[in-house]
């Protein structure tokens, strides 16, 4: 699979599981997965879904995805756009970008997540 083949399929597979199980992400992080979303830094899988879980209903709409690879031929950079609905509140829109690295042929984890929401556009 290319670069973009790999980002739109975990793209797709995060926020469609974040929007109705967020506990079944739990696999796609290891202990050293770091995720910082709105500047406060969660480490590991507990760490990280558990605030993905305090969020609380959402529904992710992707707009953009764009893929590079990164310092090594295992990892790869997406950087995702979009809005999201949080408690059936109005759309806001979001940032958020992701280093996947490769633990075998195929296979990939989140070592690092970035999230902002993105005011006043």
């Amino acid at each position: 699979m290319s670069a973009e083949e790999v980002a739109n399929a975990f793209v797709n597979h995060y926020y469609n599981t974040f929007d109705s199980n967020p506990d079944q992400l739990m696999g796609l992080f290891q202990p050293n997965s770091m995720m910082t979303f709105e500047g406060q830094q969660f480490q590991g899988p507990q760490s990280i879904v558990g605030k993905l879980r305090q969020i609380g209903q959402v529904k992710h709409d992707v707009k953009s995805t764009d893929v590079q690879p990164s310092n090594t031929e295992s990892a790869i950079l997406i950087f995702v756009t979009g809005s999201i609905r949080i408690g059936g509140d109005n759309p806001l829109h979001y940032c958020e970008t992701f280093q996947l690295v490769s633990t075998s042929p195929g296979n990939f984890y989140v070592h690092n997540s970035i999230f902002r929401l993105n005011y006043g556009l």
